[in-house]
């Protein structure tokens, strides 16, 4: 039988990273010895006390809908934190919705602005999902691609080279996946003047934001001056408090554009968890000392990669700036593709990672390594990538 297919779904695919942390667990569980370095899942478990007002919620029956929005306890500390960070303020109210995912607050908000034939700016390297999401939307993502070479800058010349008529959103992600890029205050009010110049929603995906290393800090677009009026921010949980099963994400930005959202939200999974809100509200509102042992893991992570690869032959390194990912260069001119070094280094030495091509323009000629997965992981995991790479030569 020939099914009608929806023509929208032709040119989006499925989600690469998901498809390779699937592939590493049918391989562990053909009994071969895989090391999963592909997946952006933190090992941690959620901090207890985050756990324990999820449990408590559930024993009280607070297991019912909620406000679409979400409860008015959590956009207050959504909006307190907005607050306190960017010193922007967003009203509880009618400016903050909590989503079921940071990944479903990027959806809506999408779905909200973009009309059929619309265009994305995407500054690529990018996280895989921003591109069929626009399309999704029925509109055209377009590639801004970033250099190496520039260590991955994005700059005014190279968004005007992008830019047409059509354009109507600008997706920004910093600390970036897949570069572990902090996008600088200069990026940044470059970015802002184009976006004026243009008259361009930005969509600033700022999951990572609590997770940077030495001097770098996270700066949210939002805290430049007049740039909140014309910028919608995702935030959420996942990353932060290692709570990425519970679902857990926001987007806040201009009342007049989050009313739109909030349709999307209502008219697809309605509301986020009950309870898993209370999670959220204890994650905000108690203790963070879990969140600075975790990012000094990370940071740990960070200095076995950069130890294994700093005097690698073959191999480029540049330190992550942020979030919990490397991006080294594939040996040149062993291999001529992302694709083909990463399928010869499963073959190889049972390691999975991610293809730098499937992260768009930009990200061929790289390969993403997640540092979220245990120690002893990442140290067997680089071990057994800077052995097959040094037997190249």
């Amino acid at each position: 039988m020939e099914y009608p297919i929806s023509r929208r779904l032709t040119d989006v695919h499925r989600s690469a990273t998901i498809a390779l942390s699937d592939q590493a667990r049918t391989l562990q569980e053909a009994g071969r010895s895989v090391i999963n370095l592909a997946g952006g899942d933190p090992f941690f478990s959620t901090p207890e006390h985050v756990a324990k007002a999820a449990t408590e919620a559930i024993s009280e029956g607070f297991t019912h809908y909620t406000s679409s929005r979400g409860i008015p306890e959590l956009r207050a500390a959504v909006a307190a934190k907005i607050h306190e960070r960017q010193g922007v303020d967003r009203d509880p109210g009618d400016e903050i919705i909590i989503t079921p995912s940071a990944k479903h607050a990027l959806f809506i908000s999408l779905m909200a602005i973009l009309d059929v034939g619309d265009e994305v700016l995407i500054p690529t390297p990018s996280w895989v999902s921003y591109g069929d999401m626009a399309r999704l939307a029925g509109a055209r993502p377009i590639p801004v691609k970033l250099s190496a070479r520039d260590d991955f800058r994005i700059s005014r010349e190279l968004l005007e080279a992008a830019v047409s008529p059509r354009s109507r959103v600008l997706v920004i992600n910093t600390p970036n996946n897949p570069t572990g890029r902090v996008l600088s205050f200069d990026e940044l009010r470059e970015i802002v003047d184009f976006a004026e110049a243009h008259n361009l929603i930005i969509v600033s995906d700022e999951i990572y934001e609590d997770i940077v290393f030495d001097e770098f800090q996270h700066v949210s677009i939002t805290e430049l001056a007049g740039c909140e009026s014309r910028t919608l921010v995702i935030g959420g949980f996942s990353k932060t408090y290692a709570m990425t099963g519970w679902r857990l994400g926001y987007v806040s930005g201009p009342r007049e554009i989050i009313e739109q959202a909030l349709k999307v939200q209502e008219h697809t999974v309605g509301v986020a968890g009950s309870f898993i809100q209370r999670g959220g509200l204890a994650a905000l509102k108690g203790d963070q000392a879990p969140v600075r042992a975790m990012i000094a893991i990370y940071a740990k992570h960070r200095a076995i990669v950069d130890e294994g690869f700093r005097d690698l032959p073959g191999i480029e390194f540049r330190k992550p700036n942020g979030a919990f990912y490397a991006f080294p260069g594939i040996p040149a001119p062993r291999f001529s593709s992302s694709t083909q070094f990463v399928q010869w280094l499963l073959e190889e030495c049972g390691v999975v990672v991610t293809p730098g091509s499937a992260f768009g323009p930009g990200g061929d000629g790289h390969f993403r390594i997640s540092m979220a997965a245990r120690t002893e992981i990442i140290e067997e995991g680089i071990r057994r990538i800077c052995d097959a790479v040094a037997r190249l030569s």
